[in-house]
């Protein structure tokens, strides 16, 4: 129950934008009340991986610090996009950090137990693509003897793979934690049941949040696969049918529907990748309403918010919630952006 900067989840807060723009500040236990019978929260229920990896460059015998930062292909889950970084750790501000040593393709890279290959070199020297040889249960259990969890300097000590795992946390796909489902817990779920709310759950590998280079960050969020199951995607179908809410639980969760998505408001079933930034100028034919974390202008999470509201409105939201001391990061506190959007308009005929 212990926040990343070392507070209890327990108190945390949460901050309310309605549609008409009004906004109010609530314990996050109230999270339970506000919500219809009818409408449908959705959330991601992947696990974080311990996706840190420190060790050795081989060809010239120096530190390197690998970040996993995305699947390459679900069909080979051994092979990765990563980001480099030379001696150091995460006590150092990451935009400080190192750079790694000199890549060619080829290279191998012994990390604990485990050795990995460059499989290729991209567009930026902290950028490549790796391969772990071997199946994914060795792979998996490699990650879990020596990987840590991603972390930043804001939180000097270091994070446990618990520390990072939401309560409904299933299989092991995200790589920085679905923060936003820090929020739920078993009792908020059997409330929302006993009140006639519906839950589901998507399954989407939430990348990281920062690369250290604003050129790479600009490129946030890198393309993220995703698994809607048939229940969801069936749930999310009758709830548009009769014109109730979509909430999404995390951004992850809006790029994963939004990708999804038909154009009558239901969802694909199955495995996709949701490529590209959803914007200001990205309809949304799903998504009603985004529980979320206290993120900054230029962050490709808050860029996804003016999906859900314009920019005045964001400002008035953004410097309330400075002026109130709310918690950024992810283990932070929470803002419900609880809006009618122009595209569920559309889609519920209300």
């Amino acid at each position: 129950m212990i926040n990343e900067d070392g507070s209890d989840r327990r108190f945390a807060r949460l901050f309310v934008v309605e549609t008409e723009g009004t906004m109010c500040d609530l314990p996050r236990t109230r999270l339970v009340t506000l919500f219809n019978p009818g409408d449908l929260v959705v959330a991601n229920d992947a696990a974080t991986l311990p996706a840190s990896l420190h060790g050795t460059h081989v060809p010239s015998g120096k530190a390197i610090e690998i970040r996993l930062a995305g699947w390459l292909s679900l069909s080979d889950p051994t092979r990765f996009v990563a980001i480099a970084f030379g001696l150091g750790d995460h006590r150092t501000r990451t935009e400080d950090r190192q750079p790694p040593p000199a890549l060619s393709t080829g290279d191998r890279l012994r990390l604990g137990p485990l050795e990995a290959v460059v499989e290729r070199l991209l567009d930026h020297p902290r950028l490549l693509e790796l391969r772990f040889p071997g199946n994914r249960t060795a792979m998996l259990a490699g990650l879990a003897q020596h990987g840590r969890p991603i972390q930043y300097a804001h939180v000097p000590e270091p994070l446990a793979l618990w520390d990072v795992w939401t309560k409904i946390a299933a299989r092991p796909f995200a790589f920085e934690a679905p923060s936003a489902g820090f929020a739920l817990d078993w009792r908020t779920l059997q409330a929302w049941r006993q009140r006639g709310v519906g839950f589901a759950a998507i399954t989407h590998a939430a990348g990281i949040s920062s690369t250290g280079d604003p050129v790479l960050d600009s490129r946030l969020p890198f393309d993220e696969p995703y698994r809607i199951p048939e229940r969801t995607a069936e749930e999310v179908a009758r709830a548009k049918l009769r014109g109730s809410r979509i909430i999404a639980i995390g951004t992850s969760v809006v790029r994963a529907l939004e990708a999804a998505a038909n154009p009558d408001g239901s969802v694909r079933i199955g495995n996709g990748t949701a490529t590209g930034r959803i914007a200001h100028d990205t309809p949304l034919r799903v998504v009603d309403a985004v529980l979320t974390g206290v993120h900054q202008p230029g962050e490709s999470h808050f860029e996804l918010l003016r999906a859900f509201a314009d920019d005045a409105l964001l400002a008035k939201v953004s410097a309330a919630l400075t002026a109130s001391r709310y918690r950024t990061h992810e283990f932070g506190d929470s803002v419900l952006y609880n809006l009618l959007t122009a595209a569920s308009v559309g889609a519920n005929g209300t």
